[in-house]
């Protein structure tokens, strides 16, 4: 009885807390500046990553909802790639976290262009 106790008190602990997020230095909301070049005016968009367990991402880049992307990890980089569309055609994004930034690019399939971009926590 009494272990049947215990495991009952610690299953009911492990469900209130919540499964640590990974990645949290990507998580969260940042601006990316989408500048041509950095003597340009400002031009900053939201983007918002939430990362679930399984690396899934989903959140809002450049006002689309992100479809279906993945964070990622290897040689000393937390990194992410994710889709969104306008409706008109797809955008294919990825960024690295470099030193507290994330240092992106974004190819618009149907547009034909790649443009980089950086972005900082909000």
């Amino acid at each position: 009885m009494l272990a049947a106790l215990a495991l009952t008190a610690s299953t009911l602990a492990s469900a209130e807390t919540p499964a640590p997020v990974p990645y949290p230095d990507l998580a969260g909301e940042w601006l990316v500046d989408l500048r041509i070049a950095l003597t340009d005016p400002a031009y900053g968009k939201d983007m918002v990553l939430k990362i679930a367990a399984d690396r899934s991402i989903t959140g809002i880049f450049y006002d689309s909802e992100i479809l279906a992307g993945r964070a990622g990890s290897a040689q000393g980089r937390q990194c992410v790639a994710f889709r969104t569309t306008d409706g008109q055609g797809m955008y294919h994004s990825s960024a690295c976290l470099t030193d507290g930034r994330m240092v992106g690019q974004t190819w618009a399939e149907g547009r034909n262009f790649v443009l980089p971009w950086t972005a900082t926590r909000k």
